[in-house]
């Protein structure tokens, strides 16, 4: 008697890829809502925290003596100087008004900066420090650069440029535990961020690139080399709210002139900043009490 072999029935795996393709579709549908929903809430109201605040906080806690707790004041932009925006973006995006959120040839230049120096710089404009700041967590990888990006076209394409701006001097972090203008204001020159001379905001700006190695409060020799560098450069034109046209630079004659003028500040070295004595009298040398308000 011949017994009849029965085959086990096949294995249909369709049913597990739909599911997990469903539910890779819905987490993708909700972040694009989410991201879109909060870009479009942070549009009109202030940015309470971020996640960078939350990172230095908890991280003090295993790595500090002291706690760092969190100094921060939303202002709105109609309440820092005119000097404190003219001062960051001569130093960290002098064509803010001109892109759309990336400039490409300062990537360039970054690119050709890091195959000669040990320490590597980056290229981010206002926009996109602001996108790191207040959507995303403070991180070197892909992705986080991949989100940076997305955030970056979404800012740019749902608020105008005053806003962006407004963000950034709100969030920046200027110091331990300190963040925002107003608050770095208050703090290290007891006055609000409305009042900043020419000086100050120079000297604010010059420490952000690394505002955690660089002090406000006791600026190396590098420092106010920065901070002398931003009050003698031209600032680009601003932009009044409501405008549309984009600010116009004024070309320079030479690339050689344009590489001075435009990425001077952005990848000048820090190499020999380990062997430079900090200044402590005074936290607004060199002196100048004029205001470009």
């Amino acid at each position: 008697m011949n017994e009849e072999t029965q085959t086990p029935p096949p294995v249909h795996s369709n049913g597990l890829i739909k599911r997990i393709f469903k539910f890779l579709l819905k987490a993708v549908l909700f972040f694009l809502i989410f991201s879109v929903g909060i870009t479009i809430f942070y549009r009109f109201l202030p940015v309470p925290y971020t996640p960078l605040m939350f990172w230095r906080s908890t991280a003090s806690i295993f790595t500090e003596d002291k706690f760092t707790g969190i100094e921060k004041k939303w202002v709105p932009i109609e309440q820092i100087s005119k000097s404190m925006q003219q001062s960051v973006i001569k130093s960290e995006d002098y064509k803010f008004y001109q892109h759309h959120g990336f400039d490409f040839e300062a990537i360039e230049k970054a690119m050709q900066y890091n195959k000669t120096h040990k320490k590597t710089k980056g290229a981010s404009t206002i926009s996109q420090q602001t996108a790191k700041n207040v959507f995303l967590w403070p991180s070197r990888s892909w992705m986080r650069k991949g989100l940076e990006a997305y955030f970056t076209v979404l800012i740019e394409a749902l608020w105008p440029k005053e806003r962006i701006l407004e963000c950034y001097l709100n969030v920046i972090e200027l110091g331990k535990g300190v963040y925002g203008v107003e608050a770095a204001s208050q703090k290290f020159f007891k006055k609000p961020a409305s009042k900043l001379n020419a000086s100050q905001a120079a000297l604010m700006a010059a420490v952000l690139p690394n505002p955690i190695r660089f002090r406000i409060d006791k600026p190396s020799r590098y420092i106010t080399n920065r901070q002398r560098k931003i009050m003698g450069r031209r600032a680009p034109p601003m932009i009044a709210a409501g405008a549309v046209e984009r600010a116009e630079i004024k070309p320079v004659d030479s690339p050689e002139e344009k590489s001075k003028e435009f990425f001077s500040l952005k990848f000048d070295s820090e190499e020999d900043e380990a062997n430079v004595e900090p200044k402590t009298k005074e936290a607004e040398a060199p002196s100048d009490n004029s205001n470009n308000d």
